[in-house]
């Protein structure tokens, strides 16, 4: 500031000097003309007559002097002014030095580095003592050198917002040379300064206390948020039983909103009881523990509890075992049914404790080595086993007895699992595994080998004949390997393919170039390769037909291998061929033979149908005495027409019937059935013939069976022919029964005999056409029956079986569905 009025005194000077230097010019100018102005009067007015020059000349004197005077006053009174303001700028300058002494001084009797930015320069200064941060004065910028890391990222922050926005600040600083400092940043004069000073005295002490205060703040705010992420509930208590904390854990298990809404709630955890017992414990003994019930969360749980009493007070904490308790009682189950599981195990299985004595053993170690339950329930120890098993000879026999079962004994101190095999006096060979257990102990496995090695020469031995079965197979058998060459193949193979035998391990494209000269078909050799080389998306078994240029025909069969090799088959069939191809004309003639007998029998049951009628109505208008009276033996060959031509008019609608399933002409017209009222009208067709058979007829229908949707007229016709059928072969005193029941959504009708039954070999055929083994029985037919009941069985959407047993009967089932079909022109 004394700098500024020094600036401000000089540029005024100058302009004193040059006013009074322009007041002297004029005066010296002015002077003379002054002088002479009174002569000039004087002159003037002693002439009587006055020159107009003159008189101007006079005038203008008048005025200069006029102006120079009042210059004069002027410039005296200026510098009155003048001197008065200098006198004022001296005394403030001189103020100002002294202030500027002082707040040196005052700046020297303490340790400071101060910092400024911006100003006329624009540039960073820095002054100041370099011992507070411990090291050069050039440093006190670099933060991280002298102070922690975290202080020194927040500083640079603070100095960055008040050099960009002017934002003051003041903070402690606790630089790494062990020293406490005070950094003060803010804008003074459009500078940016930052003062750091070292803390001393009674604000050192204040700092160092709040410093104090601000750590075992957090350290009480770290205990209290460890204490509520703690899953059990912990309290406190003052000295007269009061709750004064509570965590979150105990916020919960008391359904309060947090530890302090528990607090001022007065909301506890423990039963009344329970606390008056604790409060005596602790007077007594200065702690108190129990297992308690507890009210948790809403839930009766089983806590384990302690309260610890201390100088202001006591701490008490909870923990559930309610879970703990679920876990043991779990454990347990789960250990039970794990020995449960190993004595269920075919594995042999004996665990012996550190004192050698045995502990558990399953099912198949009692049984592997013959040993009762009441030696068992004894615990023996082990070389007790052992000795026992020695002298029962179920031990592998040893010259030198006792040094083997030391050494088998020395398992109890091993830290490996040690595996031998022993092969027993009686044949067996056992895996034997000794497990030591680290708290001590062993555990034996014992796995019967016999029948594994015994499998194993078994298959050698497999092996060995499947390799010779190969080698003389007549077809050609070759493998493929994942890399495309020949693994493995047998002489047929060779010998058909004219392999060099020169050639070890071919690869499919060198087999396949050989094997053109006899089959040339670029298609076929293309699929081969593709599937040995895995080219193809899916590996699939492959079948070819090769007619090789010598006339053979080779099938060829491809089929993948789990290992990823390809089996290939090639059997010649040339003379299977052969014969299947003269098989395939004579069954041709054969399909055309059976057309035309079909067509013939259709044709010829239609032209026979009207004669037939004709024949029929002419009869019974004869045997009706329409015509004219009858003897008695006129009316018996009347009879006879009339029975036999209704035998043959029943063949014909048969044939006309199979003839118009097989065109798929026939309907079915479908209607509630009555099953009982079904099988009676059938019944009672078929009367007469059961009496004159001497057969008797039993009909079980089951009450209430109720109605099912089915065509009448064909169900009619089912149960006639399954009635007629088993009449024809049963013998006079026989019973046939007629069976209806409901199993399920279908209706079951059954219709058994008690006649000879059906040869095995022939129930396969018992319903194909024109079928009929009646030999020896007084049935006689063209074998069509069982073939229709097959067929309206089938249009109904049922099915239908036939169960035979020689000299025992026949029982033919048919299903039907319960709520029936829709009409369909024709059977599927």
């Amino acid at each position: 500031m004394t700098e500024a009025h020094g600036e401000r005194r000089a540029e005024r000077t100058p302009a004193l000097g040059r006013a009074s230097r322009l007041a002297l010019d004029l005066s010296a100018v002015v002077s003379p003309l002054a002088l002479a102005a009174p002569a000039a009067a004087s002159e003037l007015f002693a002439l009587p007559k006055i020159a107009p020059a003159s008189l101007a000349a006079l005038s203008v004197g008048i005025g200069l002097t006029m102006v120079c005077a009042t210059t004069s006053l002027l410039y005296l009174r200026l510098r009155r002014s003048a001197s008065r303001k200098e006198d004022a700028l001296a005394t403030e300058n001189a103020d100002l030095k002294d202030r500027l002494d002082r707040a040196q001084f005052l700046l020297r009797t303490e340790p400071f580095v101060i910092v400024t930015w911006g100003g006329a320069t624009g540039h960073t200064e820095v002054t100041g003592d370099a011992s507070l941060i411990g090291g050069e004065i050039a440093s006190a910028l670099r933060f991280a050198t002298w102070l922690p890391p975290h202080q020194a990222t927040d500083l640079d922050r603070a100095v960055a917002a008040l050099r960009a926005g002017g934002s003051a600040f003041r903070v402690t600083l606790w630089p790494l040379n062990g020293r406490v400092l005070e950094a003060e940043g803010r804008a003074v004069l459009g500078r940016a300064v930052l003062r750091i000073r070292e803390v001393t005295g009674e604000r050192l002490e204040a700092v160092r206390l709040r410093h104090e205060a601000d750590a075992a703040t957090r350290e009480s705010n770290l205990i209290r948020e460890t204490l509520d992420a703690i899953p059990h509930p912990i309290w406190q208590r003052d000295k007269d039983g009061r709750l004064t904390f509570a965590n979150a854990a105990y916020a919960g298990a008391v359904e309060a909103k947090d530890g302090p809404d528990a607090v001022a709630r007065v909301l506890e955890f423990l039963d009344s009881t329970v606390r008056q017992e604790a409060f005596r414990r602790r007077a007594l003994n200065g702690a108190w523990t129990a297992r308690t019930p507890a009210i948790y969360a809403g839930e009766r749980r089983m806590v384990d509890a302690a309260e610890i009493a201390g100088e202001h007070g006591s701490t008490g904490f909870a923990i559930d075992v309610s879970e703990l308790e679920a876990v043991r009682s779990d454990l347990q189950r789960q250990m039970e049914s794990q020995l449960r599981t190993l004595d269920q195990l075919p594995t042999a299985v004996a665990m012996f404790d550190d004192a050698k004595r045995l502990v558990f053993c399953n099912a198949a170690y009692r049984t592997l080595f013959q040993l009762d339950q009441t030696f068992i329930d004894g615990r023996p120890t082990d070389p007790e086993i052992l000795d026992r098993l020695r002298a029962e000879r179920r031990l592998p026999e040893q010259t030198d007895y006792r040094a083997w079962k030391t050494h088998l004994l020395e398992a109890y101190r091993a830290i490996e699992t040690q595996e031998t095999v022993w092969h027993l006096p009686d044949g067996r060979t056992l895996r034997v595994v000794v497990n030591p257990d680290p708290r001590g102990g062993v555990t034996y496995l014992f796995d019967d080998l016999t029948e594994r090695l015994h499998l194993e020469t078994r298959f050698k031995s497999a092996m060995r004949v499947q390799s010779e079965t190969l080698e003389n197979l007549i077809e050609g058998v070759a493998v493929f390997g994942t890399d495309g060459r020949l693994a493995l193949h047998n002489p047929a193979f060779a010998t058909l393919w004219n392999l060099d035998a020169n050639v070890e391990r071919p690869h499919v494209d060198a087999f396949i170039l050989r094997a053109n000269a006899l089959f040339a078909d670029e298609s076929a050799w293309a699929a081969i390769r593709g599937m040995v080389t895995g080219i193809g998306e899916a590996r699939e078994v492959l079948t070819i037909r090769m007619e090789r240029y010598d006339g053979t025909v080779v099938d060829c069969t491809g089929a993948p291998l789990p290992d990823g090799s390809t089996l290939l088959t090639f059997v010649d069939v040339t003379a299977g061929v052969s014969v299947e191809r003269a098989l395939k004309e004579r069954n041709d003639a054969l399909e055309q033979a059976g057309a035309l007998r079909d067509n013939f029998v259709h044709h010829v049951s239609y032209q026979l149908r009207s004669p037939l009628t004709n024949v029929i109505g002419f009869t019974q208008m004869i045997a009706d005495r329409v015509i004219g009276p009858l003897n008695d033996k006129q009316a018996e060959y009347a009879g006879h027409i009339m029975r036999s031509s209704n035998a043959l008019l029943a063949i014909i609608d048969d044939i006309l019937d199979l003839a118009s399933i097989d065109t798929g002409e026939i309907a079915l017209d479908v209607e509630d059935v009555q099953i009982d009222s079904l099988i009676a009208a059938a019944a009672e067709g078929l009367q007469d013939r059961m009496n004159d058979q001497h057969l008797k007829l039993v009909i079980e229908a089951a009450p209430g069976i109720g109605a099912f949707r089915a065509d009448p007229k064909r169900m009619r016709q089912i149960v006639f022919n399954l009635l007629s059928n088993a009449a024809g072969f049963s013998k006079p005193g026989q019973t046939i029964r007629v069976t209806a029941d409901r199993e399920n959504d279908a209706v079951v009708l059954r219709v058994s005999d008690e006649g000879r039954g059906i040869p095995p070999e022939l129930l396969d055929r018992v319903f194909e056409r024109f079928e009929t083994h009646t030999s020896g029985t007084r049935h006689r037919g063209l074998g069509l029956g069982l073939s229709i009941v097959r067929s309206f069985v089938e249009l109904h959407g049922g099915r239908i079986s036939v169960k035979s047993e020689p000299d025992v009967g026949t029982v033919v089932t048919c299903i039907f569905p319960a709520d029936g079909l829709r009409p369909r022109v024709a059977a599927e």
